[in-house]
């Protein structure tokens, strides 16, 4: 169980780094924080719209494997104990 715990415990630290990576690379909407720091001056060079989905992609990817990793060790230190 410790082995299993330890190697959830990576996941977990890499899926937050990758998370936290991909959501600032995300291009910024406007009206928001990206724009009071100026985040709107670069807005027209941008980037193409197939990097931006795969960019969507892997957020959404890293953020389940998150998810499921969050629940997995709740779930091992519920019956743990």
């Amino acid at each position: 169980m410790d082995a299993l715990r330890i190697s959830l415990q990576v996941l977990l630290v890499l899926t937050s780094a990758v998370l936290i990576l991909t959501i600032l690379m995300h291009k910024g909407k406007g009206g928001g924080l990206s724009d009071m720091f100026g985040g709107g001056i670069s807005s027209s060079i941008g980037s193409s719209g197939v990097a931006e989905r795969n960019l969507n992609r892997i957020t959404v990817g890293a953020a389940l494997i998150w998810g499921v990793v969050i629940v997995l060790l709740n779930l091992i230190q519920k019956f743990a104990s």
